[in-house]
């Protein structure tokens, strides 16, 4: 198969018909190259705030409910596109609010035969829980597709290895993100890798790029697409099968090979996968030295 991810810019939308017309030109963009599997970044939503109007877009709380209000209709935009170009779409991810309770942080999977469900995410950022009070979301899932086992680790989740172990079945890793600075791109990619090194697997790093004065949420936004494995037989030595460009707005794509995930679990140079057990009796077995003068 072949995997986009984006480096995707928000945008100042003047009408629904703007953002419905940006989307549909990023997905006919990859699906033209080939691609199978498209991956958009977290809080990519965050453009449907605008809608709304300057003051509700730059006022936090009011631009998680105006986003919120949009998502029914973002999702059947998202589910359409994907069955027009007979592909899978991770859609940018959004504040979502169900009942009385406080919104998570919500990314939908659609499906080419027209099937959609979500991921949301598991542990939330300083600025998340500290400033936007976003909660934490439903449990993790794995998703089984036509282009094998889809695991989605939003953002700050990828950098929690539990997590990771929890979707050890997934083929894919699909890891939206939005990061303000450097460091915290490079938190996340580390993150990706990290996983793909301990998993076996593939991980897809989507990131939102470019700055937004009229938001406090995503008004700095630093990142590129990129696609990692492990480093050992079948894969890249540096473990990085695509990377984009340092913000720089457009698609990244990589050809993967399931196949070769399948025979590094089963006979690569290292099995982290298999000997992920083999931990646990060390770490009980901690033990404490006193060197000090």
């Amino acid at each position: 198969m072949k995997i986009a991810t984006a480096a995707y810019p928000l945008d100042w939308l003047d009408s629904w018909a703007h953002y419905e017309d940006k989307i549909a030109t990023w997905v006919a963009d990859a699906a033209g190259q080939g691609a199978d599997l498209l991956v958009f970044p977290e809080y990519g939503a965050m453009e449907l705030s605008t809608l709304a109007g300057a003051k509700v877009a730059g006022d936090l709380e009011h631009s998680i409910h105006a986003v919120s209000e949009r998502m029914d209709e973002a999702a059947v935009l998202h589910q359409k596109l994907a069955m027009d170009h007979g592909v899978h779409i991770l859609g940018a991810s959004a504040p979502v609010i169900e009942g009385q309770g406080r919104p998570v942080n919500r990314a939908f999977l659609f499906a080419p035969n027209g099937k959609r469900a979500h991921q949301d995410k598991q542990i939330m950022t300083r600025f998340e829980r500290e400033h936007w009070d976003i909660a934490p979301g439903g449990a993790l899932t794995l998703f089984e597709t036509d282009l094998g086992k889809i695991g989605i680790l939003i953002c700050y989740d990828s950098e929690f290895p539990l997590l990771g172990r929890a979707l050890s079945e997934a083929d894919i890793l699909l890891m939206p993100s939005c990061t303000e600075a450097l460091s915290g791109y490079w938190r996340v990619r580390i993150g990706a890798m990290a996983r793909a090194l301990e998993n076996q697997c593939v991980t897809a790093m989507a990131s939102l790029v470019g700055a937004n004065s009229w938001s406090e949420a995503v008004d700095m936004n630093t990142g590129m697409g990129g696609v990692f494995g492990p480093p050992d037989r079948g894969f890249p030595e540096t473990g990085v099968l695509a990377e984009g460009v340092l913000n720089k707005p457009g698609w990244t794509y990589a050809d993967v090979d399931l196949s070769k995930i399948a025979d590094v679990r089963a006979d690569g140079i290292v099995l982290n996968r298999t000997h992920w057990q083999e931990q646990l009796p060390r770490t009980a077995g901690l033990q404490t030295c006193n060197l000090m003068a």
